[in-house]
């Protein structure tokens, strides 16, 4: 974006969706100027301090401008958030930790039909991805025709785009933590056959979600298909918790449900908690969990 500081974020009227929503969110948190939903003149076109958003047939960041209606019919589904996310710097770590983003994209460039094509879902399945909140949100933004800091759109929509980034920012960090600390094991099964675990050590001091990012973690590092099992520290407690990765059924924690150190497991046998700490300990309790080969 232009080095200048902006003053006004302009962009469509009428309907709103996720994508012009969402961008002026990330855009109102940074900057705190506001919103006006109406055609920029060519003048605010070419002003950097009018930040032009889903409107305008112009992506120039130098000149705050961010639409994509003048891609090509094939360009790769890129929306008004999109823009402004790689602008932000988050583009690529926003993809990786907000599985909606992609569905957002392809949904405001190439339509329902194609979209659930993409994503192999029936065309009905969009009705369950809205609930009331995102109707009342959309429509309030929709009815303005602008909106002032202070007031209860602005400051929700002000508080979205706060929450983005700081969702971002944290599990970048997170799986840089990751990184630093967590390691790979693996088990055999006490009745045959082995598999990989994620470990994740307790540390001082501890996360306050000690199992956050563990799938962006190995998606980044390239480890999804092989991992089985998830050991991370439990925050309630000193000990860990055991779970399967990916619903993966050869791991049935019910069958440690009746050892002395595990004081609870699901009964759908996917999660259980113990006040074991010792790494030797927790690879047994895992072997004993883990299905012949002939059961999985």
């Amino acid at each position: 974006m232009a080095t200048t500081t902006p003053t006004l974020i302009l962009t469509h009227p009428g309907g709103a969706h996720k994508d012009d929503l969402l961008a002026c969110a990330l855009l109102a948190h940074r900057h705190g100027v506001p919103i006006v939903r109406r055609e920029p003149t060519p003048e605010e076109l070419a002003d950097p301090r009018v930040v032009v958003v889903d409107v305008g047939l112009e992506h120039a960041p130098e000149r705050s401008n961010f639409d994509h209606h003048q891609f090509p019919r094939d360009h790769v589904p890129t929306c008004a958030l999109s823009l402004v996310l790689q602008d932000f710097g988050l583009y690529e770590d926003a993809r990786k930790f907000c599985g909606w983003l992609e569905m957002a994209e392809w949904l405001d460039c190439r339509g329902p039909n194609e979209a659930t094509a993409h994503f192999g879902l029936p065309r009905e399945s969009l009705s369950l991805l809205q609930s009331s909140i995102d109707l009342c949100v959309l429509r309030s933004f929709a009815a303005s025709s602008r909106l002032e800091p202070g007031e209860i759109i602005y400051d929700l929509i002000r508080q979205v785009g706060g929450e983005l980034v700081d969702y971002l920012e944290s599990m970048r960090a997170r799986l840089d933590f990751l990184a630093e600390h967590a390691s790979f094991w693996t088990i055999e099964g006490k009745e045959g056959g082995s598999f990989d675990v994620l470990f994740v050590p307790r540390t001082e001091p501890l996360p306050d979600e000690p199992g956050m990012g563990l799938h962006g973690y190995l998606e980044e590092v390239g480890k999804s298909d092989s991992v089985s099992a998830l050991v991370y520290p439990d925050r309630r407690g000193a000990g860990y918790g055991l779970s399967r990765y990916d619903d993966c059924q050869s791991l049935e924690l019910t069958r440690v449900e009746s050892e002395p150190d595990v004081h609870f497991a699901h009964v759908r046998g996917f999660v259980a908690k113990t006040s074991a700490s010792d790494p030797e300990r927790l690879k047994e309790l895992l072997a004993m969990a883990w299905l012949a080969p002939e059961n999985s």
